[in-house]
Protein backbone atom coordinates (compact mmCIF):
# COMPACT_ATOMS: atom_id res chain seq x y z
CA UNK A 1 0.00 0.00 0.00
CA UNK A 2 1.42 3.73 -0.79
CA UNK A 3 3.11 5.65 1.56
CA UNK A 4 1.11 8.75 3.08
CA UNK A 5 3.83 10.55 2.06
CA UNK A 6 4.41 9.61 -0.92
CA UNK A 7 0.61 10.13 -1.87
CA UNK A 8 1.38 14.24 -3.25
CA UNK A 9 3.83 12.21 -5.16
CA UNK A 10 1.40 9.73 -6.83
CA UNK A 11 -1.08 11.97 -7.17
CA UNK A 12 1.48 14.38 -9.59
CA UNK A 13 2.24 11.33 -11.35
CA UNK A 14 -1.09 10.33 -12.04
CA UNK A 15 -1.96 14.23 -13.46
CA UNK A 16 0.85 13.89 -15.77
CA UNK A 17 0.06 10.52 -17.50
CA UNK A 18 2.67 8.46 -16.02
CA UNK A 19 0.66 5.90 -14.69
CA UNK A 20 -1.45 2.93 -16.15
CA UNK A 21 -5.26 3.38 -15.07
CA UNK A 22 -6.11 -0.04 -16.31
CA UNK A 23 -5.37 -2.11 -13.24
CA UNK A 24 -4.38 -2.08 -9.76
CA UNK A 25 -4.22 2.06 -9.50
CA UNK A 26 -2.30 1.76 -6.21
CA UNK A 27 -0.37 -0.79 -6.72
CA UNK A 28 0.67 1.40 -10.19
CA UNK A 29 1.53 4.63 -8.13
CA UNK A 30 3.71 2.36 -5.60
CA UNK A 31 5.44 1.27 -8.65
CA UNK A 32 5.50 4.09 -10.49
CA UNK A 33 6.90 5.98 -7.27
CA UNK A 34 9.67 3.32 -6.73
CA UNK A 35 10.47 3.18 -10.22
CA UNK A 36 10.84 7.66 -10.20
CA UNK A 37 13.10 6.72 -7.05
CA UNK A 38 15.15 4.25 -9.17
CA UNK A 39 16.21 7.00 -11.80
CA UNK A 40 19.66 8.49 -11.26
CA UNK A 41 17.79 11.81 -10.73
CA UNK A 42 15.74 10.42 -8.00
CA UNK A 43 12.18 11.06 -6.51
CA UNK A 44 12.23 14.73 -5.68
CA UNK A 45 14.13 14.99 -9.18
CA UNK A 46 11.51 13.22 -11.13
CA UNK A 47 9.27 15.02 -9.45
CA UNK A 48 10.02 18.39 -9.96
CA UNK A 49 10.31 17.49 -14.15
CA UNK A 50 6.61 15.99 -13.57
CA UNK A 51 5.74 19.50 -12.30
CA UNK A 52 7.75 21.47 -15.17
CA UNK A 53 5.94 18.91 -18.03
CA UNK A 54 2.33 20.03 -16.71
CA UNK A 55 3.29 23.56 -16.55
CA UNK A 56 5.00 23.59 -19.85
CA UNK A 57 1.82 21.87 -21.99
CA UNK A 58 -0.70 24.35 -20.04
CA UNK A 59 1.27 27.47 -21.35
CA UNK A 60 1.32 25.67 -24.78
CA UNK A 61 -2.56 24.41 -24.45
CA UNK A 62 -3.83 27.64 -24.01
CA UNK A 63 -1.44 29.58 -26.28
CA UNK A 64 -2.22 27.43 -29.18
CA UNK A 65 -4.17 23.84 -29.24
CA UNK A 66 -1.66 22.63 -32.13
CA UNK A 67 1.36 23.41 -30.70
CA UNK A 68 0.77 21.25 -28.01
CA UNK A 69 0.52 18.52 -30.39
CA UNK A 70 2.83 19.05 -33.07
CA UNK A 71 5.85 19.61 -30.29
CA UNK A 72 7.22 16.75 -27.81
CA UNK A 73 8.42 17.44 -24.33
CA UNK A 74 11.41 15.64 -22.98
CA UNK A 75 12.92 16.91 -19.23
CA UNK A 76 15.66 15.24 -17.39
CA UNK A 77 16.85 17.57 -13.77
CA UNK A 78 15.13 21.07 -15.38
CA UNK A 79 16.71 20.36 -18.83
CA UNK A 80 13.84 20.50 -21.71
CA UNK A 81 14.55 18.61 -25.29
CA UNK A 82 12.09 20.13 -27.54
CA UNK A 83 11.52 18.48 -30.62
CA UNK A 84 8.83 18.00 -33.31
CA UNK A 85 7.68 19.32 -36.63
CA UNK A 86 6.14 22.42 -36.92
CA UNK A 87 4.99 24.86 -40.30
CA UNK A 88 7.06 27.78 -39.47
CA UNK A 89 9.44 29.63 -37.32
CA UNK A 90 7.51 31.88 -35.32
CA UNK A 91 5.49 28.25 -33.67
CA UNK A 92 8.99 27.37 -33.20
CA UNK A 93 10.05 30.80 -31.34
CA UNK A 94 6.93 30.70 -29.24
CA UNK A 95 7.11 26.95 -28.18
CA UNK A 96 10.88 27.97 -26.53
CA UNK A 97 9.52 31.22 -25.51
CA UNK A 98 6.96 29.43 -23.26
CA UNK A 99 9.23 27.20 -22.22
CA UNK A 100 11.57 29.72 -20.84
CA UNK A 101 8.56 31.08 -18.80
CA UNK A 102 8.40 28.26 -16.20
CA UNK A 103 10.22 28.22 -13.11
CA UNK A 104 12.65 25.53 -13.07
CA UNK A 105 13.78 25.12 -16.32
CA UNK A 106 17.51 25.05 -16.55
CA UNK A 107 18.24 24.66 -19.97
CA UNK A 108 16.36 24.38 -23.39
CA UNK A 109 17.22 22.53 -26.21
CA UNK A 110 15.57 23.72 -29.61
CA UNK A 111 15.57 20.77 -31.94
CA UNK A 112 12.25 21.51 -33.34
CA UNK A 113 12.11 20.76 -37.18
CA UNK A 114 10.26 23.60 -39.33
CA UNK A 115 8.64 22.42 -42.05
CA UNK A 116 6.08 24.24 -44.38
CA UNK A 117 2.97 21.99 -44.91
CA UNK A 118 3.07 19.90 -47.63
CA UNK A 119 6.83 20.39 -48.25
CA UNK A 120 7.83 16.97 -47.50
CA UNK A 121 5.65 13.77 -45.42
CA UNK A 122 7.47 12.99 -42.15
CA UNK A 123 7.25 8.91 -41.48
CA UNK A 124 5.35 8.62 -38.27
CA UNK A 125 5.25 5.40 -37.67
CA UNK A 126 8.57 4.47 -39.27
CA UNK A 127 9.99 6.78 -36.64
CA UNK A 128 8.06 4.75 -33.63
CA UNK A 129 9.52 1.73 -34.99
CA UNK A 130 12.76 3.37 -34.48
CA UNK A 131 12.27 4.56 -31.06
CA UNK A 132 10.27 1.32 -30.34
CA UNK A 133 13.59 -0.65 -31.27
CA UNK A 134 16.02 1.52 -29.37
CA UNK A 135 13.77 1.05 -26.21
CA UNK A 136 13.92 -2.49 -26.50
CA UNK A 137 17.77 -2.91 -26.90
CA UNK A 138 18.56 -0.80 -23.98
CA UNK A 139 15.87 -2.87 -21.56
CA UNK A 140 17.72 -6.04 -22.49
CA UNK A 141 21.28 -5.07 -21.69
CA UNK A 142 22.49 -5.47 -18.73
CA UNK A 143 25.43 -3.04 -19.02
CA UNK A 144 22.54 0.30 -19.83
CA UNK A 145 20.61 1.19 -16.77
CA UNK A 146 17.87 2.41 -19.63
CA UNK A 147 15.21 3.65 -16.57
CA UNK A 148 17.57 6.40 -16.78
CA UNK A 149 17.48 7.68 -20.71
CA UNK A 150 14.61 8.91 -22.71
CA UNK A 151 14.84 8.46 -26.46
CA UNK A 152 12.66 10.40 -29.36
CA UNK A 153 12.83 9.72 -33.16
CA UNK A 154 11.90 13.09 -36.03
CA UNK A 155 11.71 12.23 -39.06
CA UNK A 156 14.89 9.54 -39.14
CA UNK A 157 16.78 11.28 -35.95
CA UNK A 158 17.22 9.41 -32.69
CA UNK A 159 17.37 12.28 -29.77
CA UNK A 160 18.10 11.39 -26.51
CA UNK A 161 18.27 12.52 -23.03
CA UNK A 162 19.10 11.46 -19.28
CA UNK A 163 21.77 10.48 -17.32
CA UNK A 164 24.40 8.14 -18.22
CA UNK A 165 26.47 6.33 -15.66
CA UNK A 166 29.43 6.23 -17.84
CA UNK A 167 31.23 7.63 -20.71
CA UNK A 168 31.65 3.88 -22.32
CA UNK A 169 27.42 3.51 -21.37
CA UNK A 170 26.61 6.30 -23.34
CA UNK A 171 28.58 5.34 -26.56
CA UNK A 172 27.08 1.76 -25.77
CA UNK A 173 23.41 3.59 -26.25
CA UNK A 174 24.83 5.69 -29.18
CA UNK A 175 26.11 3.12 -31.15
CA UNK A 176 23.07 1.00 -30.22
CA UNK A 177 20.96 3.79 -32.43
CA UNK A 178 23.32 4.13 -35.09
CA UNK A 179 23.05 0.26 -36.16
CA UNK A 180 19.05 0.61 -36.46
CA UNK A 181 18.13 0.56 -39.54
CA UNK A 182 16.66 4.40 -41.40
CA UNK A 183 18.32 5.87 -38.39
CA UNK A 184 19.76 9.55 -39.75
CA UNK A 185 21.47 10.86 -37.05
CA UNK A 186 21.87 10.11 -33.39
CA UNK A 187 21.84 13.98 -31.50
CA UNK A 188 22.67 13.12 -27.73
CA UNK A 189 22.06 15.77 -24.66
CA UNK A 190 22.59 13.16 -21.82
CA UNK A 191 24.85 14.00 -19.49
CA UNK A 192 27.09 11.77 -17.04
CA UNK A 193 26.04 10.81 -13.44
CA UNK A 194 29.49 12.59 -13.05
CA UNK A 195 28.89 15.83 -14.73
CA UNK A 196 29.44 18.84 -11.79
CA UNK A 197 26.58 20.53 -13.96
CA UNK A 198 24.06 18.25 -12.46
CA UNK A 199 25.27 19.86 -9.05
CA UNK A 200 25.62 23.29 -9.62
CA UNK A 201 22.60 23.33 -12.27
Amino acid sequence: MTSPRFLPAVMMLVSAGLLSSCVGVAVGAGASAGVAAAEERGLEGALEDTKIRAEINEAWFRHDVDMFRKVTLTISEGRVLLTGVVPAEKWQADAVRLVWQVAGVREVYNEILVRAEGSGLIDDSRDLWIQQELKAKLLFDKQVRNINYSVDVTDGTVFLMGIAQSEAELQRVIAYAREISHVRAVVSHVRLKTDGRRVSG
